[in-house]
């Protein structure tokens, strides 16, 4: 399995604490997919919505295929995410019942084909951030002092 990172979102363990992921694979446009493999894609600002049935991608910014110029698709429409029944229904559960929310994590591309590792989400409070930063700084400083 050769897995190539394409797009992180570097917000999403900032914000929020990550509590389960889930492997999705994308219903992509040809032109899509070629803008994607070109890593022309942002999930900084996306989100994931299901209605219990199916599973959305919202959001996220595919930039236009520049050799496609008329056929080229819409950057942020709605994009369809391919997962099994029972992993589908863990999502609902966890949104409906726990108030979790639901956020892309990484689009890579597996063997050819695009995928996006979603993860259920809880946000983190604005206490949870400052003590992460806190953590990281002493990290940070018993590295350089290490180093030293």
């Amino acid at each position: 399995m050769d897995k190539k990172t394409i797009a992180t979102n570097r917000k999403a363990k900032f914000e929020y604490n990550l509590l389960e992921h889930f492997e999705a694979g994308l219903v992509l446009l040809g032109t899509e997919i070629k803008s994607i493999r070109a890593r022309q894609i942002s999930i900084a600002e996306a989100y994931v919505q299901t209605d219990g049935d199916e599973v959305w991608l919202i959001n996220a910014h595919v930039s236009p295929y520049d050799p496609a110029s008329r056929m080229n698709h819409d950057p942020k429409r709605k994009r369809k995410l391919l997962l099994k029944k029972r992993e589908i229904n863990q999502l609902w559960n966890g949104v409906r019942q726990k108030g979790l929310t639901i956020i892309p994590v990484e689009v890579y591309l597996v063997n050819g084909k695009a995928k996006i590792d979603i993860a259920l989400a809880r946000g983190k409070k604005l206490y949870d951030k400052r003590r992460d930063i806190a953590e990281r700084d002493m990290q940070r400083d018993m590295e350089r002092n290490r180093k030293i």
